[in-house]
């Protein structure tokens, strides 16, 4: 057993040995893993700065392209808007010209051929010797051509 006892102590020893040294080596690291983890934190802020920044500039952007989409859907409804005010114009016209054509000439033909003949009668109506001017007009005039030849061949 003293065998067994001496190994035991040896190995004992050993790993005694072998864990004072993984302590110093544990030691020395702290150092290192304290920087690293002051790194980390260091980082990590900054991360956070990077990400509160990306994140207003994200706000932004969204704003930006929100303002933008309702400028250009309010610029397409106002073109849209003018293009059927305008279609709506020309078919009025037209169907008030097809109405006018269609149904109010030809009434208005009907009224206006009469009052044409009402018209034409009135103003030969109004100077009823205008008729018989012309024929007095022409008795003057050929006595006064018979009485000229009569004069000439009686002077001569």
């Amino acid at each position: 057993m003293s065998d067994l006892v001496t190994a035991r102590e040896e190995l004992m020893a050993v790993a005694i040995g072998d864990l004072g040294a993984l302590l110093d080596r544990i030691e020395t690291m702290a150092p290192q893993l304290d920087a690293s983890r002051m790194e980390l934190l260091r980082t990590s802020t900054e991360l956070g700065e990077q990400v509160e920044a990306y994140s207003r500039r994200m706000n932004e952007i969204t704003e930006n392209a929100k303002v933008q989409a309702v400028r250009h859907i309010a610029r397409r409804a106002d073109e849209m808007a003018r293009g059927t005010v305008d279609t709506q114009t020309r078919a009025m016209a037209e169907a008030a010209r097809m109405v006018f054509h269609n149904e109010i000439g030809p009434t208005l033909q009907r009224v206006a051929l009469p009052l044409q003949e009402a018209a034409a009668m009135a103003r030969k109506g109004a100077r009823p010797w205008e008729g018989w001017l012309l024929h007095a007009a022409t008795a003057v005039l050929s006595s006064a051509i018979s009485w000229a030849m009569a004069a000439w061949l009686w002077l001569r």
